[in-house]
């Protein structure tokens, strides 16, 4: 997921210095959105893994 996010951010990136605003905006904010889901799996992750060595001990 973090690496299609950092693929379309550098997508983003080259667009926007070739002059494609439109096509820049587009894979900006889908670097956005796949970033933000990648926060939120990645602390889903992190509290299920504190739980379950909670549990443990």
């Amino acid at each position: 997921m973090l690496k299609w996010a950092i693929i379309f951010a550098i997508i983003s990136l080259v667009a926007g210095w070739l002059g494609f605003g439109t096509l820049s905006g587009i894979a900006a904010t889908i670097a956005k959105v796949l970033f933000g889901i990648f926060v939120i799996i990645f602390i889903i992750a992190v509290l299920a893994v504190i739980g379950v060595f909670h549990l443990v001990t």
